[in-house]
Order: structure tokens, then sequence, then C-alpha cells
């Protein structure tokens, strides 16, 4: 998926070059931007050489694409240009340099150095991750019955990242009898993991380790182990193996195989425990198999067989396996079979379709069924009595918020653990008794330097649609904002996959809403925030939704005079850069700066392409090539075959070298092809994380220069820099 799978005393000075003061809550507006602080012209952009290449399509469409080269990951020559841009972009942004060291020590000095997460129980120790001062890793531990007990390492990724530029953790897996660790971790950047097995009764680590693509599972012996594979040129997850500790990975048994190169096959467990699952998953075209962890050397059998676009996924509570399914249910329903024979005539409804509720996953305890759902734009926690199937939904008591479940893993238990936030609350872990409905929080994520959420607001306004469709926005910003235009804004979007672009709170974010910025979500087509429809009708043929919502919504906020033109930026990242590129080409006139991040920008070529990895499993999310109606569908939005001679706002593009949900060569070609056919002074910059991933650097404080640079090119193009930055 093309997506993205969370300080001293801020200085309200910052805008004192461009603003005029105000007497309410200290806070102030923008009133007049000033100059860009940056010359690009006082410096040689690159301009890699062109080769044009001649792109045919199945239809005999011909396109001609100069940059072509740019994918030969291997030669001298690219990874020459992508470092002469780097360099480039450091020269540009020399004049914001103090302003980006004091932005990156800001941001760090809000962190709470030695944190961890709230402890939770299963299989009869306590769980926990924490971080230690100075360190850019977390460490896992775990205790014995009692909080209070010795504490039992895990994995300490400080010490796992030594020596390596990135370091990420895919699983950590502690077997039914609590002796053996199972873990995996990717030093590439490229969801690429190397599996380990560690004895917790000595703390010695196994020779046993081998590939892996990212998911594993322990057979209920605990010395059997599930694992996926990748084929290593698409990185589709096409297998599924079985491997006894101690034995000989090259004899390990091949469980399934999925040959469809449109399907993905993805392993899991039910929370029981007493089953694995594999789910061969291609958008909504799922079906599953089935197999008794107490038999790992059984067969996985088939539920149903799949169909184009008929979607289950399956849970386990006693004897019943838990179906949640699109069958004759486009907000999807959840229905109940036998274990002896779940088979698709056996299904009965446990929660009917409702038309104005999306149901999303499910939690299952001995007495409850939780539910997270989605209504009105806005997600919500459904608890439900098993013995007569009485509900109620917890209250969050926010205007707009994002509420999840939390670890839940064990199931004789009346305690439910969620998480919510919003884009003014940190994130609270709440434990809820689901028969009293007591709420204990256990934390509220810490933000330092003097932060209070009780100086912002947060709204939940309507954006109207060119089709006429309301569009609901998320905002908050500083009490005492004046809505008269003159507040910058930062408006972020993504829109694809059916993913909600949920309002969760971003302590990042604080710099920009203390120095007078309105910070938004568009929650636009193309996500499921208003239902499986809103997803509907932002893909395929009607994919450009997405990109006209968007517009609209920042149409909406000047309109309504939270912004204007001169101070609006734009944030998408990977589907969501496809989401700025497309914008810049329609709209450059109503944006300040569009920040791009690994932007999915190169749409026919990528989607012509089979051996880029994702491309396969997503022709129901973009479309076809080969499909004619399709391609000329493509061809009317992708943004590298849009460029044109003309005015484009100030665009920062970033992308990871090892990058492998968009590869880097899309925004390379991008920005070559933009520089040759734009028409204006504006800035553009192009910045390659040569050691990070889709995600950036995978250290939590290498994370921050990056978000850093952002916030300060921004606040340049405004005309600010170090030297105003007051204390």
């Amino acid at each position: 998926m093309r997506q993205i799978l969370s300080l001293p005393v801020l200085s309200l000075a910052l805008f004192s070059a461009c603003r005029e003061q105000t007497k309410s809550d200290n806070n102030s507006s923008v009133t007049q931007v000033q100059p860009s602080v940056f010359h690009p012209e006082s410096f040689t952009a690159p301009h890699p050489e062109k080769k044009p290449k001649e792109l045919i399509s199945s239809s005999g469409d011909k396109r001609t694409d100069e940059y072509y080269w740019l994918n030969e990951r291997n030669n001298p020559a690219v990874r020459a240009y992508l470092e002469a841009e780097n360099r480039y972009t450091d020269s540009v942004l020399a004049p914001v340099a103090p302003l980006r060291q004091k932005l990156f020590e800001e941001l760090k000095s809000r962190i709470k150095e030695d944190d961890s997460s709230v402890p939770y129980f299963k299989n009869g120790y306590w769980y926990i991750s924490r971080y230690e001062t100075g360190r850019e890793y977390p460490v896992f531990s775990r205790k014995k019955g009692s909080l209070d007990a010795a504490e039992e390492l895990l994995v300490d990724m400080n010490q796992l990242s030594a020596g390596h530029p990135y370091c990420q953790i895919g699983g950590l897996r502690v077997s039914p009898d609590n002796r053996m660790l199972a873990y995996s971790v990717d030093y590439t950047g490229r969801n690429l993991f190397k599996l380990f097995f560690k004895d917790l009764t000595d703390g010695k680590t196994l020779v046993d380790s081998f590939d892996t693509g990212g998911s594993f599972a322990w057979a209920n012996d605990s010395k059997t182990i599930l694992y996926d594979t990748k084929d290593l040129v698409t990185l589709r997850n096409d297998k599924i193996w079985r491997h006894v500790l101690g034995s000989d990975h090259k004899k390990d048994v091949l469980m399934y195989e999925e040959k469809d190169v449109t399907q993905y096959a993805y392993l899991g467990k039910s929370k029981s425990e007493q089953y694995f699952f594999i789910n061969s998953a291609y958008t909504q075209t799922v079906e599953v198999h089935y197999l008794d962890a107490d038999n790992p050397t059984g067969q996985f059998k088939l539920v149903r067989p799949r169909e184009k676009d008929f979607y289950y996924t399956l849970e386990h509570r006693n004897d019943k396996f838990l179906i949640r399914t699109n069958w004759n249910a486009p907000n999807f329903r959840l229905m109940e079979a036998p274990v002896s024979d779940p088979a698709s005539a056996n299904w009965k409804d446990v929660l009917p379709h409702r038309d104005d509720i999306l149901l999303g996953d499910i939690s299952v305890f001995k007495d409850y069924l939780v539910a997270e759902e989605r209504k009105g734009g806005l997600s919500q926690i459904h608890v439900i009595r098993w013995a007569d199937m009485s509900g109620h939904y917890i209250e969050i008591g926010e205007p707009t918020y994002a509420a999840s479940l939390g670890n839940n893993p064990e199931f004789d238990t009346k305690n439910l653990r969620y998480v919510f936030s919003s884009l003014k609350t940190p994130n609270t872990t709440v434990d809820y008794d689901m028969e009293t409905r007591a709420k204990t929080v256990k934390k509220v994520a810490p933000v330092l330097g003097g932060f209070d959420a009780d100086n912002y607001q947060t709204e939940f306004v309507w954006a109207t649609a060119r089709d006429g469709v309301k569009v609901p926005v998320s905002l908050v910003y500083r009490k005492g904002f004046k809505r008269d235009g003159s507040a910058p804004c930062h408006l972020n979007g993504y829109g694809s996959y059916g993913y909600s672009n949920d309002p969760e709170f971003d302590r990042d974010e604080v710099s920009l809403l203390d120095r007078g910025f309105v910070v938004a979500v568009a929650h636009i087509r193309g996500g499921m925030e208003m239902g499986y429809q809103w997803y509907e009708n932002g893909k395929m043929m009607k994919k450009m939704n997405t990109f006209t919502d968007f517009i609209d919504c920042a149409d909406f906020l000047v309109k309504e005079k939270y912004t204007s033109p001169d101070r609006l930026f734009a944030e998408g990242r990977s589907a969501g850069g496809l989401l700025m590129g497309v914008v810049a080409n329609l709209r450059p006139d109503l944006f300040k700066g569009i920040v791009s991040g690994v932007p999915f920008v190169d749409v026919l070529t990528t989607m012509s392409d089979a051996s880029i990895p994702l491309t396969t499993g997503e022709y129901t999310e973009w479309g076809n090539p080969a499909v004619k109606a399709e391609y000329e569908y493509m061809k009317t939005y992708s943004p590298y075959d849009n460029l044109k001679a003309q005015n484009y706002p100030n665009m920062l593009v970033l992308t990871s070298f090892a990058d492998s949900q968009v590869q880097y060569f899309e925004p390379a070609k991008y920005v070559a092809r933009l520089r040759d056919l734009k028409t204006d002074k504006n800035v553009l910059l192009f910045k390659t994380n040569m050691a990070g991933s889709h995600g950036g650097s995978s250290g939590r404080f290498e994370r921050l220069k990056e978000q850093a640079m952002e916030y300060a090119w921004m606040l340049g193009l405004m005309g600010i820099s170090g030297e105003e930055m007051k204390r």
C-alpha cells in the first residue's frame, strides 16, 4: 500500500517580522507575508541527462519519458544526481539553517525521553516498551505476574541498530509456553526482514535465522513457527512456510503458495491462539484459509473460494468463527459460522448491515464483543454484551477525534483498553470496565515545553464539493485565532485505499499552532470516513473526486477566511503525494507551498510495470493499464504525464532511496521534468533520504530533523529565518 502504514517555551515572536500583535491569549495572526528568504537563482539546480524512451501501451498510445533511466538503482550517475539534489536543497535552505536547528531542538525537547508504554497483560506476563534518555530506539521487556517483578529483557533495539543506518522491528512473538521469543528486523528500509529466535530462559540467540516477509506466528507446541516470504523482485508476500526450531531451514515445509500475481498472502492468528489464518487478499477481494494451531503439520482449509469484490476475514470464539464481510453489505456486517463447517451456506448474522455505519475491526472477549465503527466521519467504539446483544457506545467528548482499540490480548476479562486523541489532545490510553462503564485513564502521552491542550480549539466543519457532496474537515488552532484570512494554514490529505485519515494528535504540529497556524485535515473521498461508498466514490474511474474534494476543501478554508492562498500550505505522503501532484497541476494558484512526501506521481508507468512492488495488487485501486478505458482515465490525472508549462507553487519533494512502496525514481523523474517545464521562480527542492524507508528515518530523533526541515522551509517562504527567532 502506497501510504503511510505517532522544549523550551515556544517562541510567539517567530513571526515578528511579518505580523501584527493581538491581545487575545497572546496569540497572533500573520497580516502580511514577507518575501521568501530563499534565493534559488543563486545556485545551479541539478539537471540530469535526458535519454528519451518511448513507452507504448497495449492500446497503442505512445508516451516519451526522457528520465526513465533514473530507475537504474545501481547506476552511479543516478546516485550522483540524487546527491547533487541533496546538496542543492541544503544550499537553498542555508538562510534557515539556524531555524532548522532551533526547530529540531524545540521538537526534541517536547519529548519525554525516558518514556514508557502502558503495560499490557498476556499469558501471565506484563509487556512493556520504553525509551531511555538520549537513545533513538525502544527497549522491549516483560515482567512475570506483577509489575513489581524483575524486568526480563526481550529486545533492545539500540543494540540491534548498532552499525546500521536503518533499523526497524517487524514484530515480536513470544511462544505459548513463554520460553521462546521470535522477532524480525529490517536493516534495509525495504520491508525485507530477518527472523531471529531468543531463548528467554538463558537469553541466548539461537542459530535459527532466515528471511521473512514480516508475518510469523507460533504453533501451540511452542517449537513450530509459521512464517511468510516475499518474491524478491515484486516484494509480494506469496509463500507460507513451516519451521521447527533446531531443524535445517533449507528443509522448511511450504504450507501455502499464492500463485495469482495480483494476490498477497497474509499470515495471522486468532486472538484465541487456536487458529492460523491466511488471508489471500487483493484490495477488497479476500479469501481465507485456516488451520488448527494444535496441528501445524496439517493442511490449511479453505472457507470460501475467492470471488471478485467479495471480502471476508475471520476471528474465533468458542465453537464459532466470526466473519466480517461485505456480502450484500457495502458497509460490512458481522456473521458467524460453526468451526466444524464454516461454509458460507452456514453464515448467520451477528451484527446486520447498517447503511449509516461502517463496521471496522472487532475484538472478542468472553462476555463482550467490541466493534470499531465509523459514523458521520468519526470513529466510535461499540461495546456489545454477548448474553443479550445489548450495546452501548463509549463517549469521547470532543467534536473531532480519533479512537481505536488498544492492546487487548486477554479473552476472559471485562476490561477494554482503548486509545483516543484529537488534534489538540495527546494520545490517551484508557482502561474501560465494560460492565460498570467506569473509565480509568492509564496514560496521557506527555508533551513537554509548557503544552496545555486548553490553549487550543478544534472544529469539525463541512465543505461543499463541486458535485454537492459534503466533505468533512477537521481543524485546530490556538484560542484567540481571528478568522480574517490572515492566518497561515497547513492542510493535510490522503484519500486512497479506504484509509481514513483520522484527526490524531501530532506533537510536532504544536510548533505550527503556536506560531499562528491553523492545522486542518481534509477527509476526502477515497478514504472510508463516511462509509464504504466514500471509498468507492474516490477510486478507479471516480478517482478524480479525491483530487477535486481536496481543492474544494482548500477553497472552503479560503472562502471562510481561515486562511488565504498566499499562506496556505498543503501536504500529502505516498498516495497523498499523488494527491499533491494532481492538485499542483490543477490549482497551482491556490497554495503558497506544497510538501510532497514519497509521492506516487508516475501512475501510468508504474502501473504498467508488473515487476514494481505493489503494482499487480492495486489494479482495482487505480486501474489496469492493459484495459484501455482504465489507462485513458489514469492518463487524465497522472501527475508526471500532466506536467506542463505553467507557474507552480513552491514545492518540497521528499523520498527515500530504499523505499519499497513508492520507488525513489518516481519523485526523481517528476522533479527533473517539473524543473524543465515550470515557468515561475518559486522554490523547488528535492531531498532523498539515502538511509531511510517509506516512512523516513527509523530513529526517533533523526525523524525530527526531517520535520524541522519541512517547517523551516514553510516559515522561510513566509519571510522567517533563524535570526527572527527569539526566546
